[in-house]
């Protein structure tokens, strides 16, 4: 996984809950990195398993509950670091609707190991987008803070229903609705 997501993480964590919360959960975690992140590092995903585990009991929040909000927060550090990636569209469906297509290229270019999920699109619309995600890693929580946080940015709203196509969520159906 991306350094990027784990220095965003971290940072997120820090801005929510305090650097205590952050040293706390890299203490009760065992990680081969020993916390140390870089951005352009690329680490174990186990390690986010970790950090994730440890900040839902040290905060007693469900895990899904924070990585949607890691998603809201992921969004805007991702947007700051690649402006150029959403500068482009003109609203949140058509960004969506190029994940695949354009964003994860962008994304492939600039970080070649990546591992990204994949979305495939069922229908569109100019208001309605269904997709399907499938992840091994069934992140589709972090997926869905991305998708609302996308909505956000262009300033509309959006309701998202997901259905877990399997058990492990590692394939999610998200029909996305713009409203206004």
């Amino acid at each position: 996984m991306k350094g990027i997501v784990f220095t965003e993480f971290l940072e997120m964590v820090e801005l929510n809950f305090g650097l205590e919360v952050v040293d706390t959960i890299i203490e009760n975690s065992h990680l081969p990195s020993t916390g140390a992140y870089t951005a352009v590092g690329t680490y174990d995903f186990n390690e986010m398993v970790q950090l994730l585990t440890n900040l839902s009991k040290t905060t007693n929040l469900g895990a899904n509950a924070l990585l949607n909000s890691f998603g809201h927060y992921l969004f805007n550090g991702l947007l700051a670091a690649h402006p150029e990636v959403v500068s482009s569209y003109k609203n949140p469906i058509s960004l969506l609707y190029s994940i695949e297509d354009h964003i994860h290229i962008q994304v492939k270019k600039l970080y070649p190991d990546a591992q990204l999920p994949t979305f495939k699109i069922l229908e569109k619309t100019d208001t309605k987008l269904s997709m399907v995600y499938a992840s091994e890693r069934g992140l589709y929580a972090l997926a869905q803070g991305l998708i609302e946080k996308t909505f956000e940015h262009f300033n509309k709203e959006v309701t998202v229903e997901l259905k877990l196509l399997n058990e492990a969520g590692t394939e999610v159906r998200f029909n996305i609705t713009q409203h206004g």
